[in-house]
């Protein structure tokens, strides 16, 4: 009994005592290094977590580029064939509606307090109810569009054969994605000029609008034109629905200031009392 324990932990010692002589260093199987019939241990000081910082950072990049293609759309330049590439996440949509909600909220609000820095008539109040507000619309517009679109896709594709046809999670990842340029501009509706918010905001919706209809077109083209138009049309009408529908609800234009009636400007003077004259004597 005592032979057959040395000749089952035999191996591990000899694999214990290399690691100790070399720790930094990896264990391989070698016929050098290991008996026959001996198994080597592999060990790897790290390699498994730099894997993961790599898989990570390729995530990240992975992103950057595809908001970057919503950013700069292009006639003839597909964002789910250029960019995404048959690998569609969720993860970059998810943070940008998250975070489009968030600024939505927070710019609104700080709306309402920098007018009252200007003018103390207004009472501001902090309302955390458009945090909600904003979550759910946009959260909304981002899932059930795309998939109304990818139904209406899908029941055209059995008309028109010759047509393609995205993935759902294509078409909520192009929609996310486009929603990014409207997180810069609602920070700069912040600044109080009429026509800078409205050109920002225009052209903002333009790039957004752009992007999508340059993604749907090599699937609808297939179609006929009055199918094709009234869908991209949609598309747009949408999208500017959602813009302006966020512009007048978080940025409402502040009440104009109450105006004193001309005959409220200047009160009447009082009424000066004079004492009662005293009847005059006649002398008899």
């Amino acid at each position: 009994m005592a032979a057959a324990d040395e000749l089952a932990f035999h191996e591990f010692e000899e694999a214990t005592n290399l690691l100790a002589q070399t720790p930094n260093e990896t264990t391989t199987r070698s016929d050098q290094l290991s008996p026959k019939g001996h198994v080597a241990v592999a060990m790897d000081s790290g390699g498994s977590y730099g894997a993961e910082d790599e898989v990570e950072e390729s995530d990240k990049t992975m992103v950057l580029d595809r908001i970057k293609g919503s950013l700069l759309p292009r006639p003839g330049h597909s964002f789910v064939r250029h960019q995404l590439r048959n690998r569609p996440d969720l993860y970059g949509p998810f943070w940008i509606c998250a975070t489009l909600a968030f600024v939505l909220a927070i710019t609104g609000n700080l709306t309402l307090l920098l007018a009252q820095r200007r003018d103390p008539s207004i009472h501001y109040s902090p309302q955390f109810h458009k945090v909600t507000v904003a979550s759910v619309t946009i959260y909304c517009y981002a899932w059930l569009v795309p998939l109304a679109l990818w139904g209406f896709l899908r029941w055209r594709k059995g008309v028109r054969e010759r047509m393609g046809l995205y993935t759902f999670l294509e078409t909520v990842c192009v929609y996310g994605y486009s929603l990014f340029v409207f997180i810069p501009t609602v920070v700069l509706w912040l600044v109080p000029v009429p026509w800078l918010q409205w050109l920002s905001g225009a052209l903002a919706l333009a790039l957004s609008a752009a992007g999508l209809v340059f993604t749907l077109w090599p699937v609808v083209r297939e179609d006929s034109r009055l199918a094709a138009g009234v869908l991209l049309s949609v598309v747009v009408l949408l999208h500017a629905l959602l813009a302006m529908g966020c512009k007048f609800y978080f940025f409402q234009p502040l009440p104009p200031e109450p105006m004193a009636s001309p005959h409220q400007a200047t009160p009447p003077p009082p009424a000066t009392m004079l004492p009662p004259t005293l009847p005059r004597s006649v002398a008899a």
